[in-house]
């Protein structure tokens, strides 16, 4: 039974994220995690400062499902199937020892895979203190006062015979991006310290809410069978509005197109990040480069467990069916608008009554699919076609021939590869070319439609390309050559 219990999917990072979630139930303020590279000998030690346990605790806390799922839990215990600290270690190591201490007094006990292995009586033996030759390393724990050590030895699961420092260091880094990811809450209100090999963990924001660039819906409160749902989207800025630091960072341990979707949290703690929950009308939406920078928070209390089909990695989640409906309404708008940024670059687009932005391209939409036309209209290329005079008709053939030649599937595979639309560096004034240009168009504005400088202007900076520069366009003037 346990050696199958060992193939219930934790990866080390959240099988670590389930001992902490005990470490703050038992209201620790800084948990400890040491990776100790020694082969296949290697070793990890979890401890934290909270109450500890008495030895009768301890004795229960080791027992597989010492407590029914069904059990009313405190609003801030993070538990609920009475597995976690066995089964997350068990698939990680063959050896676990946990240590608690509380008031002065220290109990021990150990669960060692080979020797109920090798028990041809098949007796579930739970050991009582450390397995001889591994006081050393438990040392770190010997200072304290109170709380409880964790010790993972024999980590078959982590160190192979084929691993190497390397690789054991590169768990090191999952693990560490990890737990600052489903702990950021209580990293940022410094509720909880965590540290790896002596160097804090740090928090890492989904929602980059500290900028104000942030797109935010207002949080919608709802109630399903008696639990207070609260939800809340983001679209996050587009990548031409951060700085490489910045986009790397937001980008999350998973990257991107992974991470958008639905963050579902339960008393602070992140369970599931990034994930569409099986929503969308017809199918279920998939994780697509243009909804990318879309994330939704969701929070739950820990009563809603059974509603929300919360597993015992606490890893998976599924709404219920009352909450479908509505969950799939917001996150269309979210959608949406995510599209609307990774499609635009994050330019500011039309709300309410404001005037559109003039764009050169438009799609049309027909039952033979979507083409991409240019629009004539467009002020720089209908003064180009009004200047035209006999060769206007050679223009618009020109232009018939670059829309039916526009390479879509190519620049598709091109963002999908590169997972970016292609960037545009746009300098501090336009270049010469396009000042000309700009120069041109405004006298037609003025001219021809017979607008005033300022409404040329107000025109000329919601037209693409020139709304780039609009502290330009507002120093521009009708010379004389454009006047004439």
């Amino acid at each position: 039974m346990v050696e199958a219990l060992r193939g219930l999917g934790y990866s080390p990072a959240t099988a670590i994220a389930d001992i902490i979630d005990n470490s703050i139930s038992a209201g620790a303020r800084t948990v400890s995690i040491g990776f100790r590279w020694s082969g296949a000998d290697s070793s990890v030690l979890i401890t934290d400062d909270g109450r500890g346990m008495t030895k009768s605790e301890l004795d229960l806390a080791m027992r597989l499902g010492e407590r029914s799922p069904l059990e009313t839990r405190g609003v801030s215990d993070l538990g609920r199937f009475g597995l976690g600290l066995k089964t997350a270690s068990f698939s990680q190591c063959r050896r676990l020892t946990v240590v608690s201490r509380r008031d002065g007094k220290t109990s021990a006990l150990r669960w060692d895979l080979d020797v109920l292995l090798a028990d041809t009586k098949g007796r579930w033996s739970l050991l009582e203190g450390v397995h001889p030759g591994s006081e050393e390393r438990l040392a770190p724990f010997g200072g304290q006062q109170a709380g409880t050590a964790v010790l993972w030895e024999i980590p078959d699961r982590i160190v192979s015979a084929t691993h190497n420092e390397q690789e054991f260091l590169d768990v090191m880094d999952a693990v560490e991006r990890h737990l600052g990811m489903v702990f950021h809450r209580f990293l940022d209100s410094r509720k909880l310290r965590i540290l790896i090999n002596e160097q804090p963990v740090r928090p890492w924001d989904p929602f980059l809410e500290a900028r104000l660039d942030t797109w935010r819906s207002g949080e919608d409160r709802f109630t399903i069978n008696g639990h207070p749902i609260r939800v809340q989207g983001f679209v996050l800025p587009h990548r031409d509005r951060l700085d490489a630091k910045t986009w790397e960072s937001a980008a999350g341990p998973h990257g991107w197109t992974t991470q958008q979707g639905f963050y579902v949290y339960r008393n602070d703690r992140l369970l599931l990040a990034g994930s569409w929950l099986g929503l969308g009308r017809g199918r279920s939406w998939t994780k697509d480069e243009p909804y990318r920078l879309a994330r939704i928070r969701i929070d739950i209390p820990n009563a809603a467990d059974a509603d929300w089909k919360i597993d015992i990695r606490k890893s998976t989640a599924r709404p219920p069916l009352e909450a479908r409906l509505r969950l799939t309404v917001l996150a269309e708008d979210v959608r949406a608008r995510a599209r609307r940024v990774f499609a635009f670059r994050g330019k500011p687009q039309a709300i309410g009554k404001r005037e559109p932005l003039v764009q050169a391209w438009h799609a049309d939409r027909t039952r033979d699919g979507i083409r991409y036309r240019i629009d004539t209209t467009h002020p720089a290329i209908a003064a180009v076609l009004e200047d035209a005079g006999a060769s206007a008709g050679a223009l618009r053939a020109m232009l018939r021939v670059i829309e039916e030649t526009v390479p879509v599937q190519q620049i598709w595979l091109d963002t999908a590869e590169a997972r970016d639309t292609p960037p545009v560096a746009v300098p501090d004034s336009p270049p010469e070319d396009v000042h000309r240009l700009m120069q041109r168009v405004l006298s037609g504005f003025v001219r021809r439609k017979g607008l005033s400088l300022d409404s040329a202007r107000a025109q000329l900076a919601r037209t693409e390309p020139f709304d780039s520069w609009p502290a330009y366009i507002a120093t521009l003037e009708i010379s004389p050559e454009t006047s004439a």
